[in-house]
């Protein structure tokens, strides 16, 4: 099968950052599914990892999460899914990845695809959808339902891709204020249009223009980047006892500016349950399954980007690229094999 990988941490200008290869079909185990993969998205982990983790000696380790396909075979112990059908999912840390033509997945992390998306449109989704989902109702505990819930929740950096899942969730099915930060005019409309009370400036003092604001206490924080720059300015304005809510790697962070008030720390990782098997590792499914139901009833919409056309070394290296600069706007996707 035709699959995109790496054996060496390069710079993506490098002839061999990423490059074309024939491997081995796998074959499915256990609970695994083989997908035949139609399309996948580009984040900001993919070029991480390609940065950072060298595989073995002689190895290719292949990249890529996020992606939307069909069934094409099941193990023994897979009870979710049959061949045939559409699914969307984020794949695991742990394993080679989507950049290839058939990829092995447990079928517990793996969701119905929308009806009413493309395999392009479907492959933006999973990895941004389940991070802001397991941020709002797993770590930060907010209950769905739009009843009346009288706190503020803080996004920083709302405009990317979580942020963009985010606002959404949260506005749609909870009753709390959305408050959401952004620099650019562009990004401010972006998260207006979906769903945020209000937006602020996080490039400029954010207490004095919050305080403009006259919303509920601010209880709750979903830092989503430059968590380091931002921190200790938010712990002084949040509420007591409130919840702190972070998915990036600051480099400095200090328990103690949230001490006094008794805040709440909370990261969020989504390959934690692949990667640990845990007890409610199936929850990744069912929580795909809700988003897909959401975005077929007109409830949250995708956040698609730029389509770069056939999943190849040479487009997702312009996708490393595009990430790596700062200036992608939106998911990046490749579909289909050339």
């Amino acid at each position: 099968m035709k699959a995109v990988g790496y054996q060496q941490s390069l710079p993506i200008s490098e002839e061999r950052a990423l490059f074309d290869f024939e491997t081995a079909k796998p074959e499915p185990k256990g609970r695994d599914i083989r997908v035949a993969v139609k399309a996948v998205s580009v984040n900001p982990v993919d070029t991480k990892v390609r940065k950072r983790a060298a595989p073995p000696a002689g190895e290719t380790k292949i990249l890529g999460y996020d992606a939307a396909g069909v069934v094409e075979a099941v193990g023994p112990e897979v009870t979710l899914f049959k061949a045939g059908d559409e699914v969307f999912y984020a794949g695991s840390i742990l394993r080679q990845g989507t950049n290839a033509e058939f990829h092995l997945v447990d079928e517990r992390i793996v969701g119905r695809k929308p009806k009413s998306l493309s395999f392009a449109e479907a492959a933006a989704l999973p990895l941004t959808s389940i991070t802001a989902w397991e941020l709002l109702f797993d770590r930060l505990g907010v209950v769905p339902g739009k009843s009346l819930d009288d706190r503020t929740l803080l996004i920083t950096g709302a405009a990317g891709g979580v942020g963009s899942i985010l606002i959404q969730l949260a506005r749609r099915l909870t009753g709390l204020t959305v408050l959401a930060t952004a620099t650019r005019p562009e990004s401010r409309d972006w998260c207006l249009k979906l769903g945020a009370h209000a937006v602020i400036d996080h490039g400029k003092p954010m207490k004095a223009q919050i305080d403009a604001l006259k919303l509920p206490p601010l209880s709750l924080i979903a830092s989503l980047t430059h968590t380091d720059q931002h921190y200790k300015a938010i712990a002084e304005f949040m509420a007591p006892q409130g919840k702190f809510g972070l998915i990036d790697d600051p480099a400095e962070f200090s328990l103690a500016a949230f001490k006094g008030k008794a805040i709440s720390i909370h990261w969020e990782s989504m390959f934690t349950r692949s990667s640990f098997t845990t007890p409610d590792i199936i929850a990744q499914h069912h929580l795909l399954n809700d988003v897909s139901d959401l975005i077929d009833k007109g409830v949250i919409r995708t956040t698609l980007g730029d389509n770069y056309g056939a999943i190849n070394a040479k487009n997702l290296k312009r996708a490393h690229a595009l990430i790596e600069s700062n200036t992608s706007r939106g998911k990046i996707v490749l579909e289909g094999w050339s």
